[in-house]
């Protein structure tokens, strides 16, 4: 069974997008809310706070998929080496 590399990369970016198109809408959401006064000093700190918290989640899950797409492969039995220049 072959892992074609394209695949695996449309699936690495569709999931980052989908993590980065989350973070935005919960951004503007916040926005909306802190700029037609819905929420109070506390509910406009915990909506930053969770903000914040998607973030660094987003940026966790982006880094670990970019150090994961430059690994590089792990030898496959019976594969020969090819030679130095």
């Amino acid at each position: 069974m072959s892992i074609d590399p394209a695949a695996s990369s449309v699936d690495n970016l569709a999931d980052v997008t989908d993590s980065l198109s989350e973070l935005s809408a919960a951004l503007r959401r916040t926005v909306e809310q802190m700029r037609d006064g819905q929420l109070n000093a506390d509910g406009a700190l915990q909506a930053i706070e969770e903000c914040s918290r998607m973030a660094s989640e987003v940026s966790a899950h982006v880094d670990q998929r970019a150090r994961a797409a430059l690994e590089p492969l792990p030898d496959l039995p019976g594969q020969l080496p090819l030679p130095s220049a």
